[in-house]
């Protein structure tokens, strides 16, 4: 993670798609992503999309989703708390995305 270079602002096109990533990613949800989990735009430390309050979204099973992020080589990180409250990352290619691979 030390090695990731993040973007230093997120335009609205890439805050959108990143919306639009979770979207799918969580199936898709009826109510919709922001009522299902609602993110805001933040840019202290890093640009990101966070959750605006602590997630019931379980991921893994024991991971709760903390916030999605883009790097300088476009690639989707998605931070999440384990069942310790550890800060863990995944990392999605937006190659990956386009393609739907990561789904």
């Amino acid at each position: 993670m030390d090695k990731l270079q993040f973007k230093k602002k997120l335009s609205m096109i890439e805050q959108f798609t990143l919306k639009d990533f979770l979207f799918k990613w969580v199936g898709r949800p009826t109510e919709g992503l922001d009522d299902f989990l609602p993110l805001e735009y933040i840019e202290s430390v890093f640009p990101r999309m966070e959750a605006k309050q602590v997630t019931t979204l379980l991921i893994n099973g024991d991971e709760h989703f903390r916030y999605a992020t883009i790097t300088e080589e476009n690639q989707i990180v998605i931070g999440v708390l384990d069942s310790n409250k550890e800060l863990k990352h995944r990392i999605v290619s937006l190659d990956e995305v386009l393609i739907g691979k990561h789904l």
